[in-house]
């Protein structure tokens, strides 16, 4: 017999898959079209009967092809505010909740993606959440009559529909774990500095989430007064809302379209226009996340903070010619890598696309994450540390220990579609079995395994074949980049 739950909204219908049961596609908001365009998310119509939720939802609107080697199926509709939940037992009682955060720097993805479908953490016993919300322009540009960060308060009623309805899926709502990779996993730290998402999380699995979320708004509305130029129009809700998301998908890109490529760095920083992030707007996000976690005003929750080691290395890497010695010291500058910077990695990795690569990584994602972690301990917040090393051998090794490279492993899900494209055939298993006990542990009580991070000195798990456990692995780097 198929699962069945009801919500504040009505009945659903699911379906039993591999031993789990899945509701699929789950409305957790009202349609954002219409009255509702550029506007905070309310709460989805009721209905009678029993919905059907056995596939998946539609997903945000966004540009196509933008998910690389990770495969996200886009579904068409304007209901893409839902979510999907797996389940060992829609009839049990207080099971941690972990909800999910997609990545794809705010303007791609969704949570129909193989590799984040959840599955596992329920076989061992977590109820798993995996949400869609506004992406881009319509969820990240604040525009001059409407709220900012649509997309945060588009997490934020994910969260308390979660609240509200977790309990029918056999869910405590009192034990909650946000996590997510890339912007997920900037977002999941986001929301300890969103006032109206107090209460609604308790714990934070922050994957890689870099540096990039926590910006003033002035260049977020500079963006979005640049597209309305582009487009004709002042930057208003009923302007913009002329235009179908698809046009302003492809306006937005347009931006900065025709610039020569500035170099080396081309593939990270340009042309084109700024991405998307959330902004420190002093309502829906009060202030930097990392400033409130300092002086601990941020929302109270235990963190497991980590990174790979080669984030974006590849960017580097791939490109078709290494850099000549002009091209490269300019690089070096545009990097913010002095002598002292330069020799450093010099002394380690061949002088060009490698040390280039190792420069971006740090400054971008592991320095950052090592300055939270230590900001959490400091603050005497419970946060978990941890680095991934593990290197894939695809493409004669440029992948590497790179971007979204982990995330199979802490799904367990080794066998999922494209897997074998980025981690090659024969990844190990024995890691992606330590990584998930560690992510379902942490979801669980809040302990994955190791010894908190207890300041300067302390405990880095590190994730390769085999693992260990460090001490503060990224000392050096941090006094290298202590001005970031």
């Amino acid at each position: 017999m198929d699962p069945q739950a009801v919500t504040t909204s009505g009945r659903v219908r699911g379906r039993w898959s591999g031993g789990v049961a899945e509701f699929l596609g789950v409305p957790y908001a009202a349609p954002p079209v219409g009255a509702l365009r550029f506007a905070a998310p309310v709460p989805p119509p009721r209905w009678d009967g029993v919905r059907c939720c056995r596939s998946h939802g539609p997903t945000a609107p966004q540009p196509r092809g933008g998910a690389g080697d990770v495969p996200e199926p886009l579904v068409a509709g304007d209901g893409f505010l839902n979510l999907n939940v797996r389940t060992p037992d829609p009839g049990a009682a207080g099971l941690p909740v972990l909800v999910w955060i997609h990545g794809g720097a705010f303007a791609t993805g969704g949570n129909t993606g193989p590799w984040c479908r959840g599955a596992s953490f329920a076989r061992a016993g977590v109820v798993f959440v995996a949400i869609n919300y506004r992406l881009g322009v319509e969820g990240f540009l604040p525009l001059d009559d409407a709220p900012a960060n649509l997309g945060v308060l588009d997490w934020i009623r994910a969260l308390t529909w979660v609240r509200d309805n977790i309990a029918a899926f056999g869910g405590d709502p009192g034990n909650v774990t946000v996590g997510g990779q890339s912007a997920g996993g900037q977002a999941s730290v986001t929301l300890l500095a969103a006032p109206a998402a107090a209460g609604l999380l308790h714990r934070v699995i922050d994957m890689s989430g870099g540096s990039v979320t926590w910006e003033p708004a002035g260049p977020a509305r500079e963006a979005a007064r640049a597209l309305a130029r582009r487009l004709g129009v002042p930057p208003v809700r009923e302007a913009f809302a002329a235009f179908t998301p698809a046009e302003l998908v492809a306006a937005y890109g347009s931006l900065g379209s025709g610039e020569p490529d500035p170099g080396p760095l081309g593939a990270v920083f340009g042309p084109g226009p700024t991405g998307f992030n959330p902004v420190n707007d002093g309502e829906v996000v009060a202030r930097s996340p990392y400033a409130m976690i300092q002086d601990g005003s941020a929302h109270p929750a235990a963190l497991l903070v980590g990174t790979t080691r080669e984030e974006f290395n590849a960017l580097v890497r791939s490109r078709s010619a290494p850099p000549g010695e002009r091209e490269y010291g300019d690089a070096l500058r545009a990097l913010g890598a002095g002598p002292e910077a330069r020799r450093f990695y010099e002394e380690r990795l061949p002088a060009g696309p490698e040390v280039l690569g190792q420069i971006l990584t740090d400054r971008l994602f592991r320095v950052p994450a090592l300055r939270l972690v230590r900001a959490c301990a400091a603050a005497g917040r419970s946060v978990h540390a941890y680095e991934f090393r593990w290197r894939s051998p695809v493409r004669g090794g440029v992948v590497g220990a790179g971007h979204c490279v982990e995330l199979p492993f802490a799904f367990d899900d080794l066998g999922a579609e494209g897997v074998d494209r980025v981690c090659g055939p024969r990844p190990p298993a024995d890691l992606a079995r330590a990584m998930h006990t560690a992510w379902t542990g942490f979801a669980a009580t809040g302990d994955p395994g190791w010894p908190p991070y207890g300041g300067p000195g302390g405990a880095v798990r590190i994730f390769d074949d085999p693992g260990c456990l460090a001490r503060d692995p990224l000392a050096a780097e941090g006094r290298l980049w202590r001005d970031l």
